[in-house]
């Protein structure tokens, strides 16, 4: 496959007058991560609010950037989750550290890296989304190209909009599929057909911020490994922005080129 080349800018209040830009920075998404499984019971009701919050059927007075992390603890109950993965049942279990809580659950949403509800909770995971903190949205532009067939090359620069003391924290770039669809012939969901939306396939880390000012620029470049059925019109890529602590500091949502 020939090298291709696109590139994403977002950033909708460029031009307007200082002031209002300023405001306008103030109105960053909030991230929302929902951790489930297929092989759990109670997930696909989970998935279904996922999918809703990203049709917009909440009329959510925010915006979000939405990313599903599959956990694989539940594999053993009859139904191996073709999304699962340990890596996200390592990132479920730094949040139940960091929360305070005493177990992991399915299906659990954390938003903004410092609130946590059950996944089945619309009316709950709404007010959480509704009062969360919000910081100023990510000026990043992204490049995107295919410099083989199996790879999705992903260069980012632009600003984190918020001053970085010495504790520093991490820029993380996020690779989902979205319109997965699941005949399951075994375990809980036993003849559901499942189906998923923002399911994260890879996370990576594009760099660590230290000392750092509001306007300087950051960038950098993934390489992100892709799968065989990988289809750039059912994928995005979402960057945030997260501390040691775990909690989220900005986000911003690419949509892929469809021919990519």
């Amino acid at each position: 496959m020939a090298p291709r080349l696109w590139s994403c800018f977002r950033n909708k209040h460029a031009g307007l007058p200082a002031e209002e830009e300023e405001a306008a920075a103030a109105e960053g998404p909030v991230l929302v991560e929902m951790f489930a499984s297929q092989a759990c019971a109670a997930s696909p009701g989970a998935e279904l609010v996922l999918s809703r919050l990203g049709r917009g059927d909440f009329q959510l007075p925010v915006p979000v950037v939405l990313l599903g992390f599959h956990v694989d603890y539940w594999d053993y109950m009859g139904w191996k989750d073709p999304y699962g993965s340990a890596h996200w049942t390592v990132r479920q279990k730094a949040y139940v550290q960091a929360l305070g809580l005493d177990t992991l659950f399915t299906p659990q949403v954390v938003v903004q890296g410092q609130a946590h509800l059950h996944g089945n909770d619309d009316t709950a995971l709404v007010s959480a989304i509704t009062s969360a903190p919000r910081f100023p949205a990510l000026t990043f532009q992204a490049t995107f190209s295919r410099p083989t067939s199996v790879c999705l090359e992903v260069t980012l620069n632009g600003e984190l909009r918020t001053k970085v003391e010495n504790v520093g924290v991490d820029v993380m770039v996020a690779l989902y599929e979205s319109g997965l669809v699941t005949d399951c012939p075994r375990g809980q969901n036993k003849g559901r057909v499942l189906s998923n939306d923002y399911v994260v396939r890879r996370l990576e880390k594009l760099c660590t911020v230290k000392d750092h000012p509001a306007r300087k620029p950051v960038s950098g470049t993934i390489n992100f490994s892709l799968w065989k059925s990988f289809n750039s019109s059912r994928c995005g890529v979402a960057v945030f922005v997260q501390s040691s602590s775990h909690r989220i500091f900005g986000s911003q949502n690419f949509n892929l080129p469809y021919d990519i």
